[in-house]
């Protein structure tokens, strides 16, 4: 039964314990792809448990066992899954139909099937012209070693042809035109294909990598650094907080690992013991006024209600991809905060966070507008806040499905 809502609240604001966080979805839909491609030589462990990498298992043994036959997948809203897909499935002996949610069909693809489609891959788009669902029929032959790709729209593009590089019969050289964003997940899946044994050349503005086998290996997937910033964020927000994360590294792929150094901002300190990461709450705020999330957008959301809740002013920048994410999120973000007075102004590609007119409301109804960063980034506010309403609570589902019942844990008291 779909749950409309939940009501939280903290009577003590005070968070003490240990939380054991999933496996990271970004680096295990990649280790999926790379399994898949090793034909099982590589192993994968820790694999998340988020929906996302659920379902991008489940495609891809769909797509096991191709036929002449256009065979239907559908990842739902699972976006990485929809653009590492988009490649693969060129790869794969058969036919196929790459579908989503409604909204899923309204995020744009377009720059990706137009690489794909320059080295010989045979893409027909079935509606709307750059937007899924896609019908795609596999065993490509490749006629072009060389791709062109824009860098300021979506790092996932870049890493979807990335993974299928060393498997395509004239390996992939990739050209990078302007600049790259979200740099750090590009990054992680080099290294994690280096993992597997596969070699590269990354070189200012090129990646080349040569067709080559996979080598036997098996990937360990680090906790999720972006579930982890809902636990910086409730630090930042209560009153005592002290919390541990096992198993996260301080020398991470991830590109959310960021989240360490700007929550020094916000009063959260971060040390690296035996048994994990170590929270704490030092209440020092800092006069840093501007932050740049073009390295790290999954983070924007939650450093957004922070700064709003400690009524810290604030300017954002690197918020591009923001809009065609699950959903706008900026327009997502502009409307809920302005529920408690906050204000998020654009100046270009400078967003201003002005919090004179904050006030403290004895009830807040959030809307998640079905993305799951939204509920866990306004969750925190229950430590603020006397209640919250997060409506349609089940998007966490997609990323961090334990995350009700993490903070359950750690006393917050959840009606639904």
């Amino acid at each position: 039964m779909t749950t409309e809502k939940l009501i939280l609240s903290h009577q003590s604001k005070t968070i003490r314990g240990t939380v054991q966080l999933t496996g990271s979805k970004s680096e295990s839909n990649r280790a999926l792809i790379i399994r898949a491609l090793s034909e099982g030589i590589v192993k994968v462990e820790n694999l998340s448990e988020a929906a996302d990498t659920v379902t991008l298992e489940a495609a891809l043994e769909i797509a096991k066992t191709g036929s002449e036959e256009f065979k239907t997948i559908d990842i739902g809203p699972a976006g990485t899954a929809m653009r590492f897909l988009t490649s693969y499935l060129n790869l794969v002996k058969g036919n196929f139909i790459l579908t989503g949610t409604e909204r899923m069909q309204q995020r744009p693809i377009g720059i990706l099937v137009d690489a794909l489609k320059t080295i010989g891959a045979d893409i027909h788009y079935e509606k709307k012209a750059g937007f899924p669902p896609l019908k795609i029929e596999g065993g490509m032959f490749q006629n072009k070693e060389q791709v062109a790709i824009q860098g300021n729209v979506s790092s996932q593009y870049i890493s979807s042809l990335l993974l299928i590089a060393s498997s395509l019969k004239k390996g992939l050289t990739i050209n990078i035109e302007g600049e790259l964003t979200s740099r750090p997940y590009v990054t992680m899946t080099l290294e994690m294909l280096k993992e597997a044994g596969i070699q590269y050349d990354f070189q200012e503005q090129s990646i080349a990598i040569e067709k080559q086998d996979f080598q036997p290996a098996t990937i360990y997937v680090e906790p999720d650094w972006s579930a982890a910033s809902y636990w910086y964020a409730m630090v930042a927000l209560a009153q005592e907080a002290h919390i541990v994360l096992p198993g996260l590294k301080q020398h991470s792929l991830q590109g959310d690992f960021a989240i360490t150094d700007i929550m020094t901002h916000f009063g959260v300190t971060s040390t690296f013991e035996k048994d994990g990461l170590h929270l704490r709450k030092s209440g020092l705020i800092s006069k840093k006024s501007l932050f740049d999330f073009k390295e790290c957008p999954d983070l924007a959301q939650t450093v957004v209600v922070v700064a709003a809740a400690l009524r810290k002013d604030t300017s954002f920048t690197g918020l591009e991809t923001l809009k065609i994410k699950e959903t706008d999120r900026i327009l997502a973000l502009q409307q809920e905060i302005g529920k408690f007075g906050a204000e998020l102004i654009a100046d270009g590609e400078v967003y201003h966070l002005k919090t004179d007119k904050v006030f403290e409301p004895e009830r807040i109804s959030i809307a998640t507008y079905e993305d799951h960063r939204m509920a866990m980034a306004f969750a925190p506010l229950a430590l603020v806040f006397d209640q919250i309403t997060i409506e349609e609570p089940e998007v966490v589902e997609k990323s961090y499905p334990s995350f009700w019942k993490h903070l359950a844990e750690q006393g917050f008291k959840i009606v639904e």
